[in-house]
């Protein structure tokens, strides 16, 4: 979907400091800059659900990946660590895209450098979206939930990377959980992964936020034990066009629960300012549970056999939920439901 035929091609972009940092482009659209946390964007491909955020998003805007400095692809000799340094790895992809204007989704620990780079440079910045962080990093960080898992970093880096996708990312059992963790485990090294932890607590752009003019959308999606959704309110309230938006349910990651609605939410910020959640189906043709539900696995891309092995039934049964569902929304294909799903926030 949206062009995607296979994993799209890694380029590289040099720093200011001479640090070579992969990325990749995908779609058409507005330049949207996915920015990224502890990452590896080859094998984030391989995670089916965020493949299918990918795609999505890329129907719709020309979505940019890239590792930071000591992760993924990326030069695995990092130097500086620091905000400064990241900021450096955002203007490389940047510059070498030659995109005048960009909209900037930060996640987790680059909601502070998608902050900074929005404060600095705001002939540039068209919108922003972030989500996880925090204007202080350590506010993000300090749960003892979280100091739990950055323990293991040094102690015993696969469990880490387990424990990371399922409980502290909400990734639960299955291919998806085990492709995160897989991920995690190869973004990088424990011992610079220490370091990268260590520098992120220290990232502070609490001076910058009355800086920043793009229209910003901060969304939370948290459970209590995790990031309080204070942080999330003080950095919405800290910028000048700011709003949040408090998602439902407590998974702490965007496409894994209500996965259609939240690409939904994401591609219509980016494309028109709108914060509008997505319509039902028309009264009369409303689908029942079980229906909702098959439509949801299919919008993440799962395949029938996949569909039944989840909710417990067989694939003539998701056959013949599919074949109603389709009648009901008026569609003939998975592609066309799974339009729909994107367009109308179907969870």
């Amino acid at each position: 979907m949206g062009g995607v035929t296979g994993e799209p091609e890694v380029r590289y972009a040099q720093t200011s400091d001479d640090i070579a940092i992969a990325y990749q482009v995908v779609g058409s659209g507005p330049v949207t800059v996915w920015m990224p946390s502890l990452s590896n964007i080859r094998a984030q491909w391989r995670v089916p659900a965020l493949r299918t955020a990918y795609e999505r998003l890329s129907q719709d805007l020309t979505l940019v990946l890239y590792d930071g400095r000591g992760t993924g692809a990326s030069d695995r000799r990092p130097g500086d660590l620091g905000l400064d340094a990241h900021v450096r790895d955002l203007e490389a992809v940047i510059e070498a895209l030659g995109a005048d204007r960009v909209n900037l989704l930060g996640y987790y620990h680059a909601v502070a450098t998608a902050v900074a780079y929005a404060a600095t440079n705001p002939q540039r910045v068209d919108r922003m979206l972030l989500f996880g962080g925090a204007a202080r990093m350590r506010e993000a960080m300090s749960p003892a939930q979280t100091q739990a898992l950055l323990s293991l970093v040094e102690q015993d880096w696969d469990l880490f990377a387990d424990a990371a996708a399922t409980a502290w990312l909400g990734w639960g059992s299955g291919e998806n959980a085990g492709r995160v963790a897989e991920a995690f485990r190869t973004a990088t090294t424990p011992a610079l992964a220490r370091d990268w932890f260590a520098e992120a607590a220290r990232l502070d752009v609490s001076d910058l936020l009355d800086r920043v003019v793009a229209p910003t959308l901060v969304l939370h999606r948290q459970a209590t034990s995790q990031i309080p959704v204070e942080v999330s309110r003080h950095l919405a309230d800290g910028v000048r066009n700011g709003t949040l938006v408090e998602l439902e349910g407590s998974t702490p990651t965007l496409f894994v629960e209500g996965g259609a609605r939240d690409l939904a939410m994401v591609s219509r910020w980016f494309l028109t300012g709108d914060v509008r959640r997505g319509s039902a189906v028309a009264p009369g043709q409303a689908l029942t549970t079980r229906e909702q539900e098959v439509l949801r696995l299919i919008a993440t891309g799962r395949t029938n056999a996949a569909v039944a092995r989840e909710l417990g039934i067989t694939e003539h049964t998701v056959e013949r939920h599919a074949a109603n569902l389709y009648r009901k929304l008026g569609v003939r294909s998975r592609a066309e439901a799974t339009a729909w799903a994107i367009r109308n926030g179907a969870d």
